[in-house]
């Protein structure tokens, strides 16, 4: 009902429609009262004037922006220290790893063989499902998970301190 009203307020319509819209309008009173509610509404649109920005609007939003803290390029707020830490802290991880798998190798192979050691024979169960593997890797990841959120919070704590 409105987007037909909207029309025929703004001339869109057809004739027939005009026809119809206007038969309703003289026989429904829901129709009258919307379309005087729109047309009211039209003539306060077309008689307010809008408002234009002044000419220094977009200087005025730029000069506000400038007071605030705005995030540094990435390269400035990413440390190097805590990339290398972390990657220092898997590379740490995985040869504690090889050298555990390696520690359990039977290094006596058969004979003839070009390589020293019999993997058949390796038991891949009992290496990877050790329980003091487990509880090694658990304490290691807790135990940089845990350094890597006090480092952030330091962090986090110092940016504060530097905004007040």
């Amino acid at each position: 009902m409105e987007q037909r009203l909207w029309e025929y307020i703004d001339g869109l319509s057809t004739e027939d429609e005009k026809a119809s819209i206007q038969a309703l309008l003289h026989s429904d009173a829901s129709w009258k009262a919307k379309y005087d509610e729109l047309q009211e509404l039209n003539r306060f649109l077309a008689s307010s004037e809008l408002e234009e920005p002044s000419l220094r609007f977009g200087r005025n939003v730029m000069d506000e922006i400038m007071k605030h803290h705005i995030a540094p390029a990435t390269k400035t707020y990413i440390n190097k220290k805590v990339i290398y830490g972390l990657g220092g802290f898997f590379i740490t991880m995985i040869a504690g790893l090889l050298i555990y798998i390696f520690s359990q190798l039977n290094f006596s192979g058969g004979e003839g063989s070009a390589f020293p050691v019999d993997i058949s024979q390796l038991n891949w169960s009992g290496i990877l499902n050790n329980t003091y593997m487990n509880v090694f890797l658990f304490i290691n990841i807790l135990s940089g998970l845990m350094l890597l959120d006090r480092y952030l919070t330091n962090k986090k704590e110092e940016l504060k301190q530097k905004k007040i």
